[in-house]
């Protein structure tokens, strides 16, 4: 299943401790807490995914075609990267974890225990 489907986009999402969804922007948004770690928006070959990603990943992932600042995020190091991309599945889904982490690691110790959020890389 493509994580650039909604269907693939919730079953991965919702293997990750401490998340939810919530429509807005006119995008699937996935949160851990209350704070957003990526989104999907439009449908089809149309697709993209939003998600943060450290500083050197980001200079890296916004060289490549289909990928590119995602737009109200960038001074934060987020990209979107489109269903036209050359990530393999199994690399969007190292991105998509990775900014997971990133922002789970930004919640209170409390949070993330009551979360169930156990091992933050």
């Amino acid at each position: 299943m493509s994580l650039f489907e909604r269907n693939g986009f919730d079953a991965f999402v919702t293997g990750l401790p401490g998340t939810s969804f919530v429509d807005q922007w006119d995008s699937h948004v996935a949160k851990v807490g209350s704070k957003v770690f990526t989104l999907l928006s439009g449908e089809g070959t149309a697709a993209r995914v939003v998600a943060k990603c450290p500083e050197e990943s980001f200079e890296i992932l916004t060289a490549l075609d289909g990928i590119r600042q995602a737009p109200y995020f960038a001074k934060r190091k987020w990209v979107e990267i489109g269903g036209n991309s050359p990530l393999s599945d199994e690399e969007l889904v190292h991105y998509l974890t990775r900014s997971y982490e990133l922002v789970a690691a930004g919640l209170t110790k409390k949070l993330r225990q009551e979360l169930g959020i156990t091992q933050i890389s």
